[in-house]
């Protein structure tokens, strides 16, 4: 395969030699406008470069001298300066009359510099000399030429001719003399390629001997013509003599470079300076595929010159971080194809330079890996490279190109990591590989895959790390090679796996356990052999790993798989979960993940796309909370605030196990008694209050389904725990909102503290189904009695007795209201005792405690430091529970009021009716018998007695419940007796009235045990309107099947009311009996009823109100009909 190769070996490291070699002087680059400046069409003169080692064999013949340049040299040397000067000139000359000949305006033609090999003579040389002779009078240096035996008619070499003329300027004396002929050299043109390559090389020779004068004249000529033509495009069609300095710049970058490569051991004190022109120029000069070209050659001399300074190791560089950079830019500007190998030379120029100190800083090392790592990952996948190329006239081998791309790559890499062998390191390179990681690109992901194998492989082979540095990072990045286990493309499931067996194999070597390390060779074995399901192979890496890894390691491992579920590809989501929940189920994870866990999972939950998904999720929340119940919970309190429920499903998934459930509930009431005092507690921290929070969490999770169970099951704690909440919160003044609240709006607003702790206690009683007691409070506006704290106590006392009224899990209250009396904390003991005197008037308290047992917690109340808490003790002690005797003292008392109730001319009725209910409530479980059912016929009679009748009717409500189970059944046909009644008392004009009316009625629907009791108290307490009042007349008459007719005959007295509310009411109650159960009441009517019926009816013919006559004309005609079939 093409991406895939072994990892190379130290001594592998030096390959890369052979291949900067090659790479001292790239071409120019391409002409044509349709590519940016590194495009791809050559030149003529590149063209021939092709497959040849380049300019850069003109270094290695300076090495190795031939005869015929030493003989060359010795006479040079035997030259006075005059004669030099003259050959200089007339070299001068030559060369500027050939440019002359061969140039186009505006073009970049010229020759190339192909210098003759050690030991050759090349005919173009020879031919070169002969030029010289010609040009050359005077004898004594025809006589130096002469031993050369030239031969005429052979093709010309200018650069033969930029090699003599720095090898005279190195061997003269005079500096001026140097300066001088150095200057007019560089005043030639620098249009072609091998004019500025000569013009380098001339300088780069005469720079061995004159190094002060060579740098001298380069800054003259930065000075006075690099600087002045930097800015000028490359696009503008200069006049032609601008196109003589155009490219200058890249001159001097040449320059620079044979300068470097020519100083030897003088390299060191020049070489800041060196790259610091080197980046200036680069920096402020017009960017183009030559200037390019030309830096990067001089960055290869540059290097090779360093490599061949052995002092080069203890030199301390200023200026690599500013080269590195400008190697960078021209990587970012390289197309997104491959035609030359620019990649890797400028990789290994970066590699080489990497190597010197000080050592890179981590950010610039950072800027290299991204800069690097985008440049390859991002070509094209392997079977398009060659398809992506544009015409050229010499196509490459692509895949030859890719190959020593990746391989420099490679070699990058194992750099860092040998200059700094330590588990940071490595995590720091790989924290890099990252975005390729996570590509949707199949052929990025499967290169970074093989990169990192190669690395690890290198690493674990040739590699030992210093440290037991264990970065948490580390499991981050095993994580997300993980995610690519179920990768479409098998290379790439095979190398990262192969990836985790090198990094575990790393850390087991770190910790130095030959056992683990034997285990895991066990583990790659077994799976290259054994065709077993993919999940346990995952499995038993995962084991290893949770063995492996650091706590923040293995946090980090897990975080990386939670973002992995977030993918809108289903198999890698799905790899991801099941991955957690292996994790989850090996009961691998520490208390100290817990929380970072759980807030990572909560962070990505939203962006879940499949359902399966979240539902694997859900089961490895349930076995974390299995696992660390506590931990769980207070994270998870820690979230949001519970109202924004995006953390809702965590809870529920807590949920899943009743047993778990209940240790949540359990920590949550725990959570919720948390107080502390005001004195405590600043402004700010009031919300933050754990008690507040876990407070908002049960009022949601009283609306969860998943926790319908476990509340009811919790009941009694929250119950109490709530009403003592409420209590704190008064005395920490957090009122604000309570008594704002509109149940009927539309709109979400956030609950205040006291408004969610009462709304949290109101839900507890509907949830749990015990909605007789929400609605007794409801219809009497007891909650309401909660919002102040002044009448807080009356609004418990009321709770209590709706709770012993109706057996609301009064056996477990007042278990938890003994163990609250005993707290230190006082509002304890004030929910308490209200409770438990409440209580003493429950028909089943006796069968839960004692009188005696009752009496030693009433008497523990005696001595509270509380006012009202001693006054209800006291209260309690006195009850008839307590003193059986009193009963007979309050049924005497009873029977002498009753007869002044039922006198002919009673006094104070209001009065009479407020003590007889006391009465009724001391006497609680005992009752008054028979008494009741003449009460209750007294008080129906009342009903219409305007000044009495709302503490009638709610007198009522008492009476028939206070019968016992002995005279229920006629207590029931009193409370039939009053359905009409009351039902038109709904409509009464006293608000007070209709109040009491809504609570009788619903506690006569209750005794005669109606269908739909609860929908009846919905409509009661929150219906409005005509909808509202058909509802309750259905409920009424449906769940009084076959009693039609005696609501008809009971409704007709009511047509004669003074009252207009009652009146109408009777009117819409009788037309829709008439209409909706004609049928019944043919069979149900007697004549006599019927004449009553007219009786009442021909009243209204006559009657002054205009809905009343038309009443009558509306339903004449029923009447008609209706007789017609009535039975005598």
């Amino acid at each position: 395969m093409l991406e895939c190769g072994p990892a190379p070996a130290p001594q592998d490291l030096c390959s890369h030699q052979e291949s900067l070699s090659m790479v001292a002087a790239p071409s120019d680059g391409f002409h044509g406008s349709q590519w940016r400046s590194t495009c791809l069409l050559p030149t003529e003169e590149q063209k021939r470069d092709v497959g040849h080692p380049g300019r850069a064999t003109l270094d290695e013949s300076l090495g190795d001298r031939s005869p015929w340049e030493e003989e060359l040299l010795g006479q040079i040397r035997a030259m006075s300066d005059s004669q030099r000067s003259r050959v200089l000139e007339a070299i001068q000359h030559r060369i500027e009359e050939h440019t002359q000949v061969i140039t186009i305006p505006g073009g970049s033609s010229g020759l190339g510099l192909q210098l003759p090999r050690a030991g050759h003579w090349g005919p173009s040389t020879v031919f070169c000399l002969q030029l010289l002779w010609k040009e050359v009078a005077d004898p004594g240096i025809r006589e130096l030429l002469a031993p050369l035996n030239l031969e005429p008619q052979q093709p010309v070499e200018k650069a033969f001719l930029f090699l003599v003329y720095g090898l005279i300027l190195r061997e003269c004396a005079s500096s001026d003399l140097v300066r001088r002929h150095l200057m007019r050299l560089l005043e030639l043109s620098h249009q072609t390629a091998g004019q500025r390559e000569g013009m380098a090389v001339a300088s780069g020779i005469a720079s061995s001997s004159h190094l002060q004068e060579v740098w001298a004249t380069l800054e003259h000529l930065g000075r006075t013509r690099v600087l002045r033509t930097a800015c000028t495009s490359p696009d503008y069609q200069e006049p032609y003599a601008d196109v003589h300095w155009r490219w200058v710049s890249s001159t001097s970058l040449l320059c620079y470079g044979h300068m470097a490569l020519h100083a030897g051991e003088h390299i060191l004190p020049w070489v800041d300076n060196v790259i610091s022109r080197m980046v200036y120029y680069f920096s402020c000069s017009c960017y183009d595929n030559i200037l390019e070209t030309s830096f990067l050659s001089a960055a290869v001399m540059l290097v090779k010159a360093l490599k061949q300074e052995h002092s080069t190791r203890r030199y301390r560089f200023t200026q690599i971080p500013e080269l590195i950079q400008c190697l960078l830019a021209i990587l970012q500007k390289e197309p997104n194809f491959l035609a030359t190998l620019f990649r890797q030379k400028i990789i290994l120029v970066i590699m080489e330079l990497s190597k010197l100190r000080p050592s890179l800083k981590p950010v610039v090392k950072s800027r290299i890996l991204q800069t690097c790592l985008q440049s390859l990952y991002m070509l094209p996948p392997m079977e398009m490279l060659k398809s992506c190329l544009p015409p050229l006239d010499l196509a490459p081998d692509v895949m030859v190109l890719y190959q020593k791309s990746m391989q420099a790559l490679d070699l990058l890499l194992q750099t860092f990591i040998s200059e700094n062998k330590s588990m940071d390191e490595m995590c720091f390179l790989l924290q890099h590989t990252e975005p390729w990681l996570k590509s949707d690109k199949s052929h990025e992901c499967k290169r970074v895959v093989q990169t990192i194998f190669l690395l690890l492989k290198y690493v674990v082979d040739y590699v030992k790390l210093t440290d037991e540095a264990t970065p948490s990072m580390l499991g981050h990045q095993i994580g997300l090679l993980m995610l690519l286990w179920r990768d479409r493309d098998p290379v790439t499931q095979s190398h990262s796996r192969q990836c985790i067996y090198l990094l575990l194999q790393l850390l087991i070597q770190q910790k130095g356990s030959m056992g683990q390390f034997m285990h895991l060779n066990k583990m790659k074995n077994f799976e290259a052999k054994a065709l077993r399901r993919s999940e346990m192979k995952f499995y038993n890496l995962v084991k290893a790993l949770d063995r492996s890894l650091t706590p923040a390691q293995h946090t980090q491992l897990i975080l990386t798989l939670l973002g992995g579920l977030c993918s809108h590809d289903h198999l890698q989501c799905d790899l991801a979960s099941q991955l957690v929940l292996m994790i989850f189920q090996n009961q691998s994870i520490k208390v100290e993940q817990v929380a970072e866990i759980l807030q990572g999972l909560f962070q990505e939950l939203p962006s879940i796309v499949f359902k399966n998904i979240l539902q694997t999720m859900m089961k490895a929340v349930t076995m974390l909370g299995t696992q660390h119940t506590q931990e769980t919970v207070e994270v998870m309190l820690s979230l949001c605030h519970p109202s924004e429920r995006q953390v809702l499903p965590l809870w529920k998934a807590l949920a899943s196990n009743n047993q778990l459930a209940r240790k949540v509930l359990m920590l949550l009431y725990m959570k919720l008694k948390l107080r502390p005092p005001k004195e405590l507690v600043r402004l700010s921290q009031q919300a933050e209050l754990i008690s507040l929070l876990a407070l908002g969490t049960i009022y949601e999770l009283l609306y969860t389904r998943e926790y319908k169970a476990t509340v009811r099951w919790a009941f009694a704690g929250i119950l109490v725990g709530l009403l003592t909440q409420l209590h704190y919160l008064f005395e920490l003044d957090v009122v604000e909102g309570i008594s704002d609240y509109q149940e009927d709006s539309l709109e979400v607003k956030p609950l205040s503290p006291c408004r969610t702790c009462l709304e949290a206690l109101k839900g507890l009683f509907w949830t749990t189904n015990y909605w007789e007691v929400f609605a007794y409070l409801q219809l009497l506006r007891g909650w309401e009695l909660f919002e102040h704290l002044e009448t807080y106590t009356e609004g418990v006392t009321l709770l209590a007795r709706a709770m012993a009224h109706y057996d609301c899990e009064v056996k477990a209250v007042l278990g938890q209201a003994v163990i609250s009396l005993k707290s230190s904390e006082e509002r304890d003991n004030i929910v308490a005792i209200l409770v438990i005197t409440e209580f003493l008037n429950s028909q089943e308290l006796t069968q839960y405690m004692s009188r005696r047992a009752m009496d030693n917690f009433l008497s523990l109340g005696l001595s509270s430091p509380n006012q009202l808490v001693r006054a209800m003790s006291l209260k309690g002690l006195t009850s008839i529970l307590m003193d059986p005797k009193k009963v007979v003292l309050l049924r005497n008392q009873l029977a002498g009021l009753l007869d002044s109730f039922m006198g002919p001319e009673p006094q104070d009725l209001m009065g009479l009716m407020e003590i007889l209910g006391d009465i009724l409530h001391s006497l609680g479980t005992q009752g008054i018998g028979a008494t009741s059912i003449r009460m209750a016929q007294h008080l129906l009679s009342l009903f219409e007695d305007a000044p009495v009748r709302g503490g009638a009717i709610s007198l009522f409500g008492d009476v028939v419940h206070s019968g016992g189970k002995k005279y229920r059944p006629a207590l029931k046909r009193q409370a039939f007796q009053a359905l009409v009644p009351l039902l038109f008392h709904l409509v009464d004009s006293c608000p007070a009235v209709v109040m009491k009316t809504k609570l009788t009625f619903l506690r006569c629907a209750i005794l005669l045990k109606w269908e739909f009791r609860k929908e009846l108290f919905g409509k009661l307490a929150w219906g409005h309107g005509l909808g509202a009042e058909n509802d309750i007349f259905i409920y009424m008459v449906e769940s009084n099947f076959g009693s039609y007719h005696q609501f008809l005959m009971q409704a007709l007295i009511y047509l004669g009311s003074p009252h207009k509310n009652l009146k109408r009411m009777a009117m819409k109650f009788i037309g829709g009996i008439l209409q909706d159960y004609f049928t019944d009441l043919c069979f149900s009517l007697k004549r006599g009823d019927l004449k009553i019926f007219k009786k009442y009816l021909e009243v209204l013919k006559k009657d002054s109100d205009s809905v009343s006559r038309r009443f009558y004309q509306n339903f004449l005609e029923d009447i008609t009909e209706l007789s017609k079939f009535v039975r005598q």
